[in-house]
Formats: structure tokens, sequence, C-alpha cells
């Protein structure tokens, strides 16, 4: 049976079988080190994926600009996996972001193309049209009681016309030099450059941002193993997490220092580093985000501990309308124009992107940097096959398989646990 925290938050399965059951998470262990398998097992999966495509390409795929590229590429789609999760881990879907970052491209590109709007409040006004958009669908799911699928395919098609309806055949631009920036703009080398031996120079600001990430991180993991134990909790021996430690350390500082030797580091990364953290502690450390969890873990148990079950599906609705209209904005300003069939298919890289994640089927279980490593996977495998010279329909072979193989093993360590349970 589901329990009801503290805060009055019913908690529902985070890591096992269904009917409200908790079973303990699925473990392997290698000596005196130990990983959860469900949670740990896609950021082996990522970097198996990138190992192999560095070999494949010759090393191609690490290469500087290479790495920047895939980043930029692939911005607005985890933009989109952000509020894609929190939509799955409430148990419901969202089929109209591709077409909500259409008209949103194209409400933006109209107010500063055509009506000469200061991008600033153009921008404002285009993230307001956004959660417009994301409250006229979350009203109809969460007080009318009309499944999520049905009203966002409604939508898909509904926001697609409204596209076509503002920019008939032709595309708006181009956009203002700053919204190309965001979108394709890298940050200035406020302090200089500093030598790095045979890896040559590179930017002193971009180095100082992943050393102080790196100290946030540690800090981070420091406090919340020490609040495990204050609470009498399992967690990992020492030396597993000063590796664990050590590994992510080492992951930060290449990528920062990879980029600090190309152009420094992409604005639209430094959006995601926002997005990523606020998000993180927003679905980790708020009642909001328990109540979420609770939603999709168990939507009963969820009611009868007095969760708001209603306005938590209209606001999660709300905040993908916002968040879709910034990657249309950003895709828009990447491509200089706001073109009619601007985000065809993000809505199907997005779920992609959170089952792929660690997002489960029936809600209830997902983290916001499982989506981010989820999208960053989708990413690799386009950008290493583009490299490799694979035609595009094995590129969308590849995809499905992974995203098959995504849900297989999610079902595969919920049965694994159940039968360890019993």
């Amino acid at each position: 049976m589901s329990s009801v925290s503290p805060t009055g938050v019913a908690v529902g399965p985070q890591d096992g079988g269904g009917q409200g059951e908790v079973r303990p998470p699925r473990r392997m262990g290698f000596g005196g080190f130990s990983i959860n398998v469900r949670q740990s097992g896609i950021y082996i999966a990522f970097a198996l994926i990138v190992v192999l495509f560095s070999v494949l390409t010759d090393g191609a795929l690490l290469q500087p600009q290479n790495i920047s590229n895939i980043i930029v590429q692939n911005s607005y789609i985890l933009i989109l996996a952000v509020g894609m999760i929190l939509i799955i881990i409430a148990g419901h879907i969202d089929l109209s972001v591709g077409s909500v970052v259409a008209v949103t491209g194209a409400v933006s590109a109209v107010l500063m193309v055509n009506y000469g709007v200061p991008w600033p409040a153009a921008l404002l006004v285009t993230l307001f049209v956004g959660g417009l958009i994301g409250a006229w669908q979350g009203f109809w799911i969460a007080y009318f009681g009309i499944p999520s699928f049905i009203v966002t395919l409604a939508g898909m098609l509904l926001f697609r016309a409204l596209t076509l309806t503002v920019l008939g055949n032709q595309g708006i631009g181009p956009f203002p030099d700053a919204v190309r920036t965001l979108s394709n703009g890298f940050t200035d080398g406020y302090l200089g450059n500093i030598g790095l031996g045979p890896l040559g120079g590179a930017d002193l600001f971009s180095l100082l941002v992943g050393l102080i990430a790196v100290a946030g991180m540690s800090a981070a993991q420091w406090r919340a193993r020490s609040a495990r134990l204050s609470y009498g909790q399992t967690v990992d021996p020492f030396p597993a997490f000063v590796l664990k430690l050590a590994v992510g350390a080492a992951v930060i500082l290449f990528l920062v220092v990879q980029l600090a030797r190309f152009k420094n580091l992409p604005w639209v990364l430094v959006l995601l580093a926002v997005l990523v953290l606020g998000y993180s502690l927003l679905a980790n450390r708020s009642v909001f985000g328990r109540r979420i969890y609770a939603v999709g873990g168990n939507l009963q148990a969820a009611v009868l501990s007095g969760v708001r079950v209603k306005s938590v599906v209209f606001w999660i609705f709300v905040n993908m309308g916002v968040l879709a209209a910034m990657a249309g904005i950003i895709f828009a300003g990447r491509l200089n124009q706001a073109g009619p069939t601007a985000g065809g298919s993000f809505e199907l890289d997005a779920i992609a992107a959170a089952f792929i994640g660690g997002a489960a089927v029936q809600g209830g279980v997902g983290k916001v940097v499982g989506a981010i490593t989820g999208g960053l996977i989708m990413g690799v495998i386009n950008n290493g096959m583009s490299l490799i010279g694979s035609p595009s329909e094995r590129v969308m072979l590849v995809k499905g398989i992974v995203l098959l193989a995504a849900v297989a093993f999610d079902i595969w360590t919920k049965r694994r646990s159940g039968t360890a349970a019993r």
C-alpha cells in the first residue's frame, strides 16, 4: 500500500511494481561497489554509446566543435524533455508540443519582424502565449476529464493549423541579433585564454564555471549522503561514493575543457543548466514536485491524502506550454526564421527522451537529469551516425530500437524487483 509522507503527500511506487506497492530497487554488486540498475543503467548505456561512436568516428565525436554542435542542435528537444518528464511522471502525455513550438515561433516572428516589437517584450509575450496554450489543454484534461492523449492529439492538429494560418506557406525572418545569439551564440572570453599544453588555449572563464559546477555537484552529493546517514538509510560505501563523484567531475571537466577550446560555452547550454537545476529542485525538493510523483504513482492515494490533483495536472500542462514556447523561440532563432513546418516530430523526440531517460510507462517514476540524458543519447546517435555516413532510414531504425529497449528494460526491472520481493 502507499504511505503518506509527513508533508501530506502520498508516496506511490517509485521503483517497484504496481498496485501502489513499493519494492526494493534492483541492485547489482561488484565487490564493495553496487549500483541501482534502474537508476544508473541509463548513464552506463550513455557512456557505452559515446565510446562506441567515438571509436567508429575515429574520435571525431568528441572533438570540441562537434560537442558544441550536439548541444546546440538538440537544445530545443532537451528543453521540451524537461517539461515532458513532469507530464509523464504524472501519468499523462503531450502530443502537441511540436505544433506548439511551431505556432509560438510564428508568434515571436510576427511580433519582432512584422510589428517591430522589441525582442525582450516579444519573448515575454510569446512565453505568455505558450502558457495560455498549456492552460487551454490543461483545463480540458484536469477539469473536464478528457484523456491527455485525446486533448493533445487535437492540439497537435489545431496549433499546426494556426501556424499555417499565421505563416501561410512561407517563413518569416530574420530575427534580431540577440535572439540569434541566444540560439547559436557563445559566451564571451571575459578573462582571456589560458594555455593547456598540447590541448592549446582555452577560455579561463569557462574553465572556472566548470570548476564551480564540479564543486556544487560534490557539495550537493555530500549533503545528500549525510542526510541519508542521519536518517539511518543505506548509502554506498565511501570508496564507491568517491569514485562516482570522480567520474561525474571528470565528465563535466572534459566537456567544459572541450567547449572552452572551441568558442566557449553556448548560451543555450547556460539556459539548459538553469532549467535542469531549477526543475530538479522543483521535482525533488518541493511539495509540488512530490505531488506530481504522488499523482502518477498512486492517484487514489494522492486524492485520499488531500492532493489537489486537478490543480497539479493543470499547472504541469501550463508549464509544458511555456517550455514549448521557449523551445519555439530557440528553434526559430537558430534557423533565423519561423517556418510552417517547424517542430515536426519534436513531440516524439521529447517523449522518447523521457522514456529512454528512465520514466515509467505507468507514471510515478522519472528524473529531469534522466530525461536530459535520454535526449543526449538520441542526439549522439543522430550525430554519430551522420558522421559515419549512415542513411536516414538507418538512423530511425537505431533510434526505434533504443526506445523499445529502454521501455523493455523498464518493464524487466519491475518484474525482477517484484520477483525478488516475493
